[in-house]
């Protein structure tokens, strides 16, 4: 299985139809044939069997694999989730194939987040690459590993845009932006689906949550999001489309209400926009349980009625409940719900399965029998050298004072923090197959580096919190975090007592993964006090000071951002985490990655993002003014923004240079800067570019990304760089809800964050 990571993504691509061929196709594979068969199919289906077709069943204390086999006897089931394994997969779909009367196949689907059995950087990390090449082979590779165990479909990606740290969903997003969001949900879509989602080695995705997820009130899980259509439009709708647009099969149906309607009843979210608007073809999946939530939300007032509304506003799979086998038969008899409506719904099922393939083949992701691995856990099945690249292309450098890193492999070296021996940690959230015991951790990457060049002392130095109602809340699932019997105190003097013989010490601080996770919301984002008194002390020993962050979230860092010489943020990093951070800190890795989130400087100025809209009374730091909008007792602005990132070398932006002062109508301008890299080795780092619109009929975001490109540079190296500008970048949602592009002067701004950027102006008529 190895081969696949020898070649490049393109090659593998390209590979990928020879795969089909090798199978016997019984069914083209077109919209034209796949829609005459699935007529012809449901023709033949009793209402029993298509209201069955409409049931996701998730494997669990709730429904074992014993009881689910019952319910596929009784035709009851359309498809599966939460099972990764050949034997289980390849069991219940016999079933199917052997006892069902018109052997429709099951497909199975999982979480595949970030990685299935090798896990990479959580999605925030992945984004914080700004490397499509990167996230290519996320996906691929995640495909390929997916597909591997007998998986069809996978719930990602999750585009939904956020600009609020608090909650904790933000590690499975890319970040704030909707342009550098869309770019990557699409890279995904394209490099797990591949060509075809019924190719042995490719997955059908499931784009989520729709919509606006990202925006829920106070950064609390589950909650309500209240926008206007512009912002809807212009901000967190066109993350969906790009991947939409890319192929994505699936759509998961958000958990919280928009402007007052719950997502799993919004019929104009599914049907208007989706269906019609946009002409999506594949299914809506309900999140868990959601249509039973349809009461509590208060808009169904029993579960009838939750039914109803449900299949009617165009969720066509209900997801883990019984509630559509259930409600649906008696439904339809009484004429409250149509039985056009159920094939509507059926159809949109029936359809996925035959794009999977799964009609010309109900095993083609499990092969013969006798090629089921005698491990699933091998470790010949994971790919470590690409989980170690990517996870060292998404660390982001937030300071080095005095050049401390990289670090020297001599000397000594104090590691010390609760997360610096953590194989479960640095997983991450939704890591999917991926085993704990498999991962690289902290010190395990830190003496693989040094071997005997230097010495290594190690002290855990603090538990991830003392809080006792936390430490219980991240263990109610599972043992996720380990409490050490010993005194917070005689756990800090442990680790000041190696600290002072070290020549450096490296702390490791931070998050649980549970910490940044599905139900994991922080009304506080600042690093649990049994770090922060860690940290104090080390600080006392007056040794240099290299803080290590792993953490789901932009975290507000004010105080430990000075008591640091150097800080780097490397999120959770996934399967080879440790050897990717050991790289950087020794420099045999120059960091590159930049921020996909604005690092606040406090709860309370959240939300905090670059392409907000300006006031009446902006406030200008070099010329404050009382009465301009801004905090009193706080800096403003965040303490580190989006795009922000260093490296062990420095670079410089020429001025900005234009094709022309003018744009016209449907024509494009050039923009482009000389990049040079003036440091003293090697590196790579993001061109950002920018615009800006200076009058429109509404109020337009200071600024906003339309182009980026990863470059990198030897030693005294120059590069220009050039993006185009078309009509297309220039467009917004207007007042009266028209895409247009408005006449007027356009601000470029080009750098290597959204801060410090080489402006120029056109006009475009």
């Amino acid at each position: 299985m190895k081969w696949i990571c020898s070649v490049s993504l393109a090659v593998t691509l390209a590979l990928q139809p020879a795969f089909a061929e090798n199978q016997p196709v019984k069914h083209p594979l077109t919209p034209e044939a796949r829609d005459a068969f699935v007529t012809d199919l449901l023709k033949k289906m009793t209402l029993d069997e298509k209201i069955g077709q409409l049931r996701l069943i998730s494997v669990g204390p709730d429904n074992p694999k014993e009881a689910i086999r019952e319910m596929i006897g009784k035709e009851q089931v359309g498809a599966i989730f939460n099972t990764v394994t050949r034997k289980d997969i390849r069991a219940m779909q016999d079933q199917v194939m052997q006892l069902s009367r018109l052997k429709i196949p099951l497909f199975f689907a999982y979480d595949v987040i970030h990685g299935q059995r090798t896990v990479f950087p959580i999605p925030l990390g992945l984004a914080a690459s700004w490397d499509l090449d990167a996230v290519a082979t996320v996906g691929r590779i995640s495909a390929y590993e997916a597909a591997d165990d007998g998986l069809n479909m996978t719930w990602a990606p999750m585009v939904d845009v956020s600009r609020e740290p608090r909650w904790g969903r933000v590690s499975e997003g890319l970040g704030e932006d909707t342009y550098l969001t869309s770019s990557m949900g699409r890279t995904l879509v394209e490099s797990m689906q591949g060509k075809s989602a019924a190719d042995r080695y490719s997955v059908m995705t499931s784009v989520k949550h729709f919509a606006a997820y990202g925006a829920v009130e106070g950064g609390r899980d589950y909650n309500t999001v209240d926008m206007s259509p512009q912002r809807l439009a212009q901000d967190y709708l066109p993350p969906y489309k790009a991947a939409l647009d890319a192929g994505s099969g699936g759509v998961m149906v958000a958990l919280n209400s928009l402007n007052g309607v719950p997502a799993t009843a919004d019929s104009w979210l599914l049907k208007d926009v989706l269906r019609n608007d946009w002409k999506f073809k594949g299914i809506t999946i309900s999140d868990h349980g959601a249509i039973k939530e349809l009461i509590k939300h208060g808009v169904a007032s029993d579960p009838q009625d939750a039914v109803r509304i449900a299949i009617q506003s165009g969720v066509n799979m209900s997801m883990s409940d019984e509630y559509y086998s259930k409600y649906l038969p008696d439904l339809v008899k009484r004429g409250r719900v149509s039985e056009q409506e159920i094939d509507d719904a059926t159809r949109h099922v029936l359809n996925v399965k035959y794009d999977m393939g799964l009609f010309n083949d109900p095993y083609s992701h499990l092969g013969p029998q006798e090629s089921d691995p005698q491990d699933n856990n091998a470790e010949s099945r994971l790919h470590r050298e690409e989980a170690r690249d990517v996870a060292r292309k998404s660390i982001v450098l937030l300071k080095n004072r005095l050049e401390t890193l990289p670090l020297k492999k001599s000397g000594t070296i104090a590691l010390v923090g609760p997360l610096a021996d953590s194989q479960r940690d640095i997983m991450g959230s939704w890591s999917a197959a991926g085993r704990a015991e498999q991962s690289v951790t902290v010190l395990q990457g830190l003496k693989n580096a040094i071997g005997d060049k230097a010495t290594l002392l190690y002290a855990k130095g603090a538990n991830v919190t003392d809080n006792k109602g936390i430490q219980e809340f991240l263990n109610k699932y599972e043992q996720a975090v380990t409490v050490d019997s010993r005194s917070p105190q005689q756990m800090v003097d442990e680790a000041v007592e190696i600290a002072k013989k070290a020549d450096v010490v490296v702390a490791v601080i931070g998050e649980a993964q549970g910490m940044a996770h599905e139900a994991s919301s922080r009304s506080d984002i600042t690093i649990p006090p049994s770090q922060l008194a860690l940290v104090d002390a080390l600080k006392t020993t007056g040794k240099p000071l290299v803080l290590v962050l792993m953490n789901g979230r932009p975290l507000a860092l004010v105080k430990e951002n000075m008591q640091a010489d150097a800080l780097l943020e490397t999120w959770f990093s996934g399967t080879e985490g440790g050897n990717a951070i050991a790289d950087v800190l020794f420099g045999d890795y120059n960091p590159s990655g930049k921020l996909p989130m604005s690092f606040p400087r406090s709860v309370g100025q959240i939300p905090i993002y670059y392409n907000h809209l300006n006031s009446g009374r902006p406030y200008d730091a070099d010329h404050p003014n009382k009465y301009t909008s801004h905090y009193y007792d706080a800096a403003n602005g965040p303490l580190f923004p989006f795009g922000y990132g260093l490296s062990y070398t420095t670079f410089t932006v020429s001025p900005v240079t234009l094709s022309s002062k003018t744009m016209a109508r449907d024509g494009s301008v050039n923009a482009s800067v000389t990049v040079t890299n003036t440091g003293k080795r090697e590196g790579a780092t993001v061109v950002q570019m920018y615009l800006r619109d200076r009058v429109a009929s509404i109020s337009r975001p200071v600024k906003e990304l339309k182009g980026f490109k990863r470059i990198m540079l030897k030693a005294g190296e120059a590069q220009t760089v050039t993006f185009p500008i078309d009509v297309k970048a220039l467009s917004f949602w207007n007042a009266k809800m028209q895409h247009v592009a408005e006449p007027g002067k356009f601000s470029v701004m080009i750098g290597l964050d959204s801060v410090r950027t080489r402006d120029a102006e056109f006009d475009y008529r």
